[in-house]
């Protein structure tokens, strides 16, 4: 069962930032992470922003055209998805995509509504939205399934908390 937990402003972009600090703090292999939202909400920069605090150093692409992009950090294996361009949930299996959900990987998924029935399960559930009142603006509202789910939004959570120093 999925609740949500809370409800996050965002008031900029460096928020958002440190919303991916406070999400790489908690990260661990074989999280499944859905980012949901609509076109322009900060999916990606979301994404970007808890790449670079797990210590990725290189570029990150929307993975919108290439479906996946895949980012080895250390040992684990960071698999970015977006299944925007999707037009059946089929395409899900077509593509060979479920190999990629394993126990030794991080799966972020954008669009998981786009695969719904072939994607695994979130654990942790991000959904992006417009705030106020600027355009930078924006709400996430977290949410969390199972105890590996829960426990990772746990700590997420006491890094956001505990605010900026513990971040940066």
């Amino acid at each position: 069962m999925t609740k949500c937990i809370r409800e996050i402003p965002l008031p900029d972009l460096r928020a958002t930032e440190k919303l991916g600090k406070a999400l790489a703090t908690a990260m661990e292999a074989g999280l499944v992470i859905y980012l949901e939202g609509d076109l322009g909400a900060g999916k990606t920069t979301l994404a970007r922003a808890l790449l670079h605090a797990m210590g990725h150093k290189g570029t990150v692409k929307s993975p919108t055209y290439t479906i996946v992009e895949v980012h080895v950090i250390s040992r684990l294996y960071f698999y970015h998805f977006d299944f925007y361009r999707f037009m059946s949930s089929e395409e899900f299996f077509d593509a060979g995509l479920d190999e990629y959900f394993r126990q030794d990987a991080i799966c972020l998924v954008e669009w998981p509504e786009k695969a719904a029935g072939s994607v695994p399960a979130a654990d942790v559930r991000l959904c992006l939205s417009m705030g106020q009142p600027s355009e930078e603006s924006r709400v996430v509202a977290v949410s969390a399934s199972g105890n590996k789910g829960e426990l990772c939004l746990k700590k997420c959570l006491a890094a956001w908390d505990a605010g900026v120093s513990a971040l940066e």
